[in-house]
């Protein structure tokens, strides 16, 4: 088959890469997002990460960079795809684009569906102290995350001071075995399992508020809350109101440790690691 391959990131493209070549297929095009929305302004990051992906570009492969999703759709079309797979894309694509390879497009998201639909399930699954998340490839329709189960598999660990860089580790040897059993779905023209809607969850953006620590909650709550935010990095730290200062909360722990110990509704717990902060914009 040929294929796009559509996603976020260098290691994540040639994830997809290397799994597509190693299952016999031809990957012709890369598409990066380069906007949070079609039609958006090309932020910072996003800037940068493309200049990385170009530099790591294998030889002959053409890299898109689209504005809209019509224009994707537009682009794709010369390509004569047989599919697009995606992970990670940021907009939701239109009919348009969904029609253009001839088996259609397959996405992989970072749960087992139909749970944790949406665009952030991991930190949802930090958020609610899962223990391990999954992968899921699936059949992408005109709604997010709802298309035909094709392949899926969990028992990926979220270890307590779980990073991006080491799940990935865990992650990569997953991807490669999902979206190989996924292809081969493709490939022999099945078109997947219907999910079913009674185990459907949404992981949705985080909410502003949740950015403050409400001591009113469980120790573990509040605990999680602050794994969630180590995840996406320091700069998202939620912030608390501490013995009359506000703090940037990094890093807490359960049991008793050298820090600071904070009663929450049920049990204390200790912040080991924080910075001085601003008193947030939003009403607490």
């Amino acid at each position: 088959m040929r294929v796009a391959l559509a996603t976020f990131g260098i290691d994540e493209f040639a994830a997809l890469h290397s799994t597509c070549v190693g299952a016999g297929h031809q990957p012709v095009a890369y598409v990066y997002c380069r906007s949070m929305k079609p039609k958006g302004r090309t932020d910072a990051r996003a800037a940068a990460v493309a200049g990385r992906v170009m530099e790591a570009l294998p030889p002959g492969m053409d890299l898109l960079l689209p504005g809209t999703a019509e224009g994707l759709a537009d682009g794709l079309v010369g390509y004569r795809l047989d599919l697009l797979v995606v992970y990670g894309f940021n907009w939701k694509l239109p009919v348009s684009v969904l029609r253009t390879p001839r088996l259609g497009v397959i996405n992989v998201h970072s749960s087992l569906l139909p749970r944790y639909r949406g665009p952030a399930p991991v930190l949802w699954a930090i958020r609610n102290g899962d223990t391990e998340i999954g992968l899921t490839v699936h059949r992408m329709d005109e709604q997010f995350d709802t298309g035909p189960i094709l392949a899926q598999r969990g028992g990926i660990a979220l270890e307590e001071d779980v990073t991006p860089q080491r799940l990935w580790q865990r992650v990569r040897p997953v991807l490669n075995k999902v979206l190989t059993a996924a292809l081969d779905q493709v490939a022999k023209g099945l078109t997947g399992v219907p999910q079913d809607e009674a185990g459907a969850s949404y992981a949705g953006f985080v909410e502003p508020e949740f950015s403050v620590v409400d001591w009113s909650r469980t120790a573990v709550q509040v605990h999680n809350q602050v794994r969630m935010f180590g995840f996406m990095g320091p700069d998202h730290a939620p912030v608390a109101e501490v013995g009359g200062r506000w703090l940037k909360v990094l890093r807490t722990r359960l049991e008793s440790a050298d820090g600071i110990r904070v009663q929450c509704a049920d049990a204390p717990i200790w912040i080991v690691e924080s910075a001085p902060a601003q008193p947030p914009a939003i009403s607490c």
